[in-house]
């Protein structure tokens, strides 16, 4: 299945439907199925839930969850947040430990971003909390600080560079395709428009360069780079085919891109506007890993469609090898971060 696949068979709504941060769920052939799409202002709700972060879920399955107590969220150094859908809450774990929640965050959802452009972040991450909000938390779940954008947009994504600027990327309304930029995550926000209809994931790299992906007018992937120091957003062309956008991440050597259709993770060297594909990493096992996040030789997923988190190898892929056990609602986001 691809993304002209869903166009022909389903027009313009689920086009629309193929965003990155706030729905979730694997995506099925919609020919057999009966949309229910909606707008609230110019935000595409299906079946009652505003669609932008993972791939559109047409058969959503009803999510029940449990008291999961926090006996244990203090008596670990390495955490694993597992980020639901918005307005519902963020799953803690502390594996490698164990594989078995041990803590909940409250009235969050959406993706994660941490002080560290790979591995373990150092005692504080982010959640895109709401439609207008981006908090910070200490590990493993003190609320920090909060920023704000207007009720016109809706953040989708975040990143954070070796100096502490963080980068949130706008999915819908005002500015959507672009990204705000908080230097020193704190402030106001600088506001660096693109070619982009609509942004899902962003990730730096070592030399300060912001790259992020998501869709143009036309629903066609695109990466897009804000170079260090720079004010013009320039759109890379990659030297493969990307499907549906995932997550862009610096892994240490190579710039890392997701495709959420294929469950493949493209490895690439960026020099000028060109990037050149130099591995593949396929995921088995995972439906729709809406956001991942690459930490000390391991890969965590959000897996939207699964509804849960997995854990795979790095970089070597293949099926999980191990599962999170706790309360997940569609799952859109995850970070890893120590004390």
């Amino acid at each position: 299945m691809n993304t002209t696949g869903f166009k022909k068979s389903a027009g313009a709504a689920v086009a629309l439907a193929l965003l990155s941060a706030c729905a979730g769920g694997s995506a099925v052939a919609p020919s057999a199925t009966t949309l229910n799409g909606s707008y609230i202002g110019k935000t595409l709700l299906m079946h009652g839930r505003p669609v932008t972060a993972a791939r559109l879920n047409l058969n959503p399955m009803p999510h029940y969850t449990t008291n999961i107590p926090d006996a244990d969220a203090n008596k670990s150094k390495d955490y694993v947040y597992t980020i639901n859908f918005y307005g519902t809450y963020a799953s803690i774990f502390n594996y490698p430990k164990n594989v078995n929640q041990v803590g909940t965050i409250e009235n969050v959802g959406g993706q994660g971003c941490t002080n560290v452009l790979y591995g373990y972040g150092k005692k504080t991450f982010w959640i895109m909390a709401a439609s207008d909000q981006i908090t910070e938390y200490s590990v493993p779940k003190k609320q920090i600080a909060n920023l704000e954008v207007s009720d016109e947009v809706m953040p989708s994504s975040c990143a954070i560079n070796t100096s502490g600027d963080l980068a949130v990327g706008i999915l819908d309304g005002t500015n959507s395709g672009g990204v705000y930029i908080w230097k020193n995550a704190k402030g106001n926000p600088t506001i660096y428009t693109s070619p982009l209809s609509r942004e899902y994931f962003d990730g730096y790299d070592d030399k300060g360069n912001l790259f992020f992906d998501g869709f143009t007018g036309s629903y066609d992937f695109q990466l897009e780079e804000l170079p260090k120091g720079g004010k013009t957003v320039q759109t890379i062309t990659t030297s493969n085919t990307v499907q549906f956008p995932g997550s862009v991440q610096w892994d240490g050597k190579y710039l890392t891109v997701f495709d959420q259709l294929a469950n493949d993770m493209y490895l690439y060297t960026v020099k000028g506007t060109k990037a050149t594909l130099k591995k593949t990493i396929a995921f088995q096992g995972s439906s729709d890993c809406a956001q991942t996040w690459i930490a000390t030789g391991v890969v965590y997923c959000g897996d939207a469609g699964n509804d849960n988190g997995e854990v795979f190898k790095y970089p070597a892929g293949g099926s999980p090898v191990a599962t999170f056990v706790g309360n997940f609602d569609e799952p859109l986001g995850t970070v890893a971060s120590s004390k």
